[in-house]
């Protein structure tokens, strides 16, 4: 969900007093980063889902504060629209059967989420973006409560000096609108995915996360419709960009692959943040330098799809995390969690691989990987070791997959999760079956409509059965 704020009203003294604050945050991780004071402890891995509430008729529906009130959780929050909720889990230590207990702690929630949503007359689905959504759905009125909403919305039509948010996607159909507030996010839901970076590791693991997007993005695709529209493979990673866009600040796109590798420190991208990044929400923290309230609450709004975090191990040491926001939610937890060990293990082999992932290919090559792999998905074709137009499918089963089977296997993972998490990954990109082939394939052999292609989703992803293993 992000912080919280305090009030939406601010004054120059406010960006004045919060620049300050940052600058001096920014220093100290980087000094603690140079220093070796980082967290040694063994690697582990986290989540966040996000997850849409529909009605009876497959519609969003505008129900979280009740959903939420109801489920009475800590680890089960809003987000940005009404008809949307997060579903956050606990970190494991990645080895042995972690992958499994994962997956477990996340059914569980979903379980019983699902079930209070279900006595409520209503239903969750586990999907990039629902296809039943309509651009009138995407208004203020919709918005979750709570400041820092609104204080986004605002701020970011601020850097626009008022200009409307135009959205113009060209896939399969074409799609142009136009919006006055920052809704458009909401139609975006994701899988996150955290990964503890052990110390010294930080340049070696943020390059390796964005080499490891095309071909997760691929195989975790998902959102191929919008308004009706059939557009790309992953439709969320265009929208996101465009939803949030601050307009002329291109350098300073708040959702973005970004501009290059880092070179000598993982601090670079929080140096980044502060120099390249206009403060959107000034709030002042009264608390002491060591909690990093600005430098944290700045680059949460900074939405790179690979996004270095800070945390604090149980006795107060911090760490640097990966989050991986480029997976789309869905189609089921049993996908989610293949996707989650997909990318633990290749990760965790191009890092610590004798050659740096940064050098293994130029920045502009895996940011054009990423972008083909989200828009054709298991067909894209993309560039590698110096060649050009390899069938991503083929990459991931020659290259990928034994890569992550071989960086599973470092961290410890047992053979039965290694066989049981890979092998979804393996099937489905045999068969190229992802959820967004899945949704294109049932709409054109039923001719069915945006209702119908939501109605059969739930019925399928309420057995956690992979979506390679759905029938048409």
């Amino acid at each position: 969900m992000g912080q919280e704020l305090e009030t939406t009203n601010f004054c120059d003294a406010d960006y004045e007093a919060f620049v300050e604050r940052l600058h001096r945050e920014t220093d100290l991780v980087e000094k603690w980063e140079s220093e070796g004071t980082l967290s040694a402890g063994p690697p582990m891995g986290g989540f966040e889902l996000e997850a849409w509430i529909i009605d009876q008729n497959m519609r969003p529906a505008a129900k979280n504060e009740e959903l939420i009130e109801a489920i009475n959780s800590d680890l089960v929050v809003r987000e940005l629209s009404l008809f949307n909720i997060e579903l956050n889990g606990d970190p494991a230590v990645l080895n042995g059967s972690a992958i499994s207990h994962l997956h477990d702690n996340l059914a569980d929630q979903w379980k019983q989420a699902s079930d209070v949503a279900q006595s409520m007359g209503l239903n969750l689905v586990n999907i990039g973006i629902l296809p039943t959504l309509r651009d009138s759905d995407l208004c203020i009125e919709n918005m979750s409560k709570g400041k820092r909403y609104k204080a986004v919305n605002e701020q970011v039509f601020k850097m626009r000096h008022g200009k409307p948010i135009g959205l113009n996607i060209e896939g399969r159909d074409q799609l142009d609108t136009i919006h006055h507030d920052v809704m458009l996010e909401a139609a975006t839901t994701s899988f996150q995915i955290h990964l503890k970076i052990p110390p010294d590791q930080g340049v070696n693991y943020y390059n390796a996360s964005k080499l490891a997007s095309a071909p997760l993005v691929a195989v975790g695709a998902n959102s191929p419709y919008l308004f009706g529209k059939d557009l790309w493979d992953e439709t969320r990673i265009p929208l996101f960009e465009q939803a949030v866009s601050v307009g002329d600040w291109d350098y300073a796109e708040r959702a973005t692959f970004g501009v290059r590798f880092i070179e000598e420190s993982l601090s670079e991208v929080f140096l980044a943040n502060r120099q390249r990044y206009p403060v959107l929400l000034p709030q002042i923290c009264g608390r002491a330098d060591e909690k990093l309230d600005h430098l944290r609450l700045q680059n949460g709004t900074i939405w790179r799809w690979n996004r270095p975090l800070i945390g604090w191990d149980d006795n107060g040491t911090p760490h640097f995390r990966m989050e991986q926001r480029a997976v789309s939610a869905g189609p089921t937890i049993a996908d989610a969690m293949a996707n989650a060990a997909f990318y633990f293990g290749l990760v965790t082999n191009l890092a610590t691989h004798e050659t740096q992932p940064h050098k293994r290919t130029q920045f502009f090559t895996a940011r054009d990987n990423f972008y083909k792999a989200a828009q054709y998905g298991l067909n894209a074709k993309i560039r590698w070791d110096h060649v050009d137009d390899i069938p991503l499918d083929k990459l991931i089963c020659d290259e990928f997959l034994p890569m992550a089977e071989s960086g599973l296997r470092q961290m410890g993972i047992s053979d039965p999760d290694i066989d049981k998490y890979l092998g979804i990954i393996v099937e489905r990109t045999a068969v190229k079956q992802n959820g967004a082939q899945w949704q294109r394939g049932y709409v054109r052999k039923h001719d069915a409509d945006m209702k119908q292609l939501v109605a059969a989703y739930l019925e399928r992803q309420q057995s956690d059965t992979p979506v390679h293993r759905w029938t048409i």
